[in-house]
């Protein structure tokens, strides 16, 4: 493992923009490809349900700001979502143009063209409702606790998030790849929500060790719980705590908050395990670090696989060899990795099972991604498959307790989808509150 294997401008080419924003005339092009469907099956497709023909058709008609309105009002992170959503599999994935021509319209473009020009004048499009005098308390800087606390504080109450780390932003801050938030556009669009008032962010306080879900339902008129998944799988194979192993969502925290890219170590083999879009991040940006050889390894098939064809087809271009059925059984080396055993596997009648062939990869860094999960959840809420069990209005077991995004039922690790979550619960919050 070194340091400053590639030159400061090659990791500043590396670590930029994967996709420049378009400009007025190509925004406007790519506007006129929209079918504006009446029953638009993009609009479906969209965890929360924007009004895709609506605000292209905006842009179209040279309206970009209207259009980022009608964005915001539904996404209030619409800017990050631009970026990271995997519209290949959600809006693009069902838009007509796709169906008839292989090429659908770029609506993650385009909403990044409308977003990015209300960001980056600093206007914020809402007001605040006259103040409520209730309180509510959430839990978790993310992106469902961000949406939960931005509607309603735009409804009229007063809001204080309690969050664990240092910054605010959560998934879209500390676990999304570098190249795809360039710029510092995460912390931006925080920057931007918090201009509706009324939120107060409390950073280092973290639930069950600072703050404890009793203390805020006696001190809150309402509580909502959107901290995530702090937890890592363990890979349960010998020699996983050699050193340089680690946890890929602690390698692309630190990637992502590194002031200077050159200084952190990479090495020359790396080996990524899991099938995810953690996976695809840590593997990726282990080759745009410069190393030379990187291996994606899955224990399923390729169809199994969390990441979406297009960001496995994105790291193989990259230079990143994705391999599946093959689980690890083996982290080997004295002291430090120096290598890691796998073993085929194959479905058997009763599930997943090796083969009995295996193979040995070279690695002087490991990093595994196979899953997060719940960390700190109290003990009084129902919890199942490792989620707060909810209903579809974002409300626990608990009463005055709503829930959402990756640490709730129905979190897919998708900000959109934490948007979505954290917004209807404040609807729900709002309705409970002024019963």
């Amino acid at each position: 493992m070194a340091a400053a294997r590639l030159d400061d401008a090659t990791l500043a080419a590396h670590f930029d923009d994967l996709h420049p924003i378009l400009d007025d005339h190509e925004a406007r092009v790519a506007a006129d490809r929209c079918y504006f469907c009446h029953d638009a099956p993009c609009i479906t497709a969209c965890p929360t349900g924007i009004d895709i023909p609506l605000f292209i058709r905006q842009i179209q008609a040279g309206m970009p700001d209207a259009a980022a309105r009608t964005i915001f009002q539904q996404n209030i992170l619409g800017a990050m979502c631009a970026r990271v959503c995997p519209t290949e599999t959600l809006c693009e994935g069902v838009c007509v143009r796709n169906e008839a021509e292989g090429n659908p319209v770029e609506i993650g473009r385009l909403q990044r063209y409308a977003t990015d020009g209300l960001l980056e004048a600093n206007e914020h499009p809402f007001t605040r409702a006259a103040p409520s005098g209730k309180r509510v308390a959430v839990v978790g800087a993310g992106p469902a606790g961000l949406a939960c606390a931005h509607r309603l504080a735009m409804l009229g109450h007063d809001v204080v998030i309690h969050e664990a780390r240092p910054k605010p932003g959560g998934l879209n801050e500390y676990g999304i790849a570098a190249y795809k938030a360039a710029n510092g556009i995460a912390q931006a669009e925080v920057d931007w929500l918090l201009r509706i008032g009324g939120i107060t962010i409390e950073t280092g306080s973290a639930l069950g060790r600072d703050i404890t879900l009793d203390g805020l339902k006696a001190e809150y008129d309402a509580v909502f719980l959107g901290m995530g998944l702090a937890g890592v799988n363990a890979l349960r194979a010998e020699g996983e705590d050699l050193e340089g192993v680690r946890d890929a969502v602690d390698f692309i925290a630190e990637l992502r908050q590194a002031k200077d890219k050159s200084a952190l170590p990479i090495g020359r083999h790396v080996v990524v395990i899991g099938g995810g879009m953690t996976a695809v991040d840590a593997a990726v940006q282990s080759r745009l670090l410069g190393a030379e050889h990187v291996h994606m390894v899955y224990r399923r098939d390729r169809d199994a696989m969390g990441a979406s064809e297009y960001e496995l087809d994105h790291a193989a271009t990259e230079g990143v060899t994705i391999l599946t059925n093959a689980m690890p059984v083996k982290i080997i080396g004295n002291g430090k990795v120096e290598a890691v055993e796998f073993a085929y596997t194959r479905s058997g009648p009763k599930g997943l099972e090796q083969t009995g062939e295996t193979f040995t990869l070279r690695a002087d860094q490991v990093f595994k991604a196979i899953g997060q999960t719940l960390e700190g959840a109290p003990d009084a809420l129902d919890i199942d498959r490792g989620k707060i069990v909810t209903d579809a209005t974002g409300r626990t077991s608990v009463a005055g307790v709503w829930a959402g995004g990756d640490c709730a039922q129905g979190g897919e690790d998708l900000t959109v989808t934490g948007v979505a979550q954290g917004r209807d619960a404040a609807m729900d919050i709002h309705a409970a509150l002024t019963a």
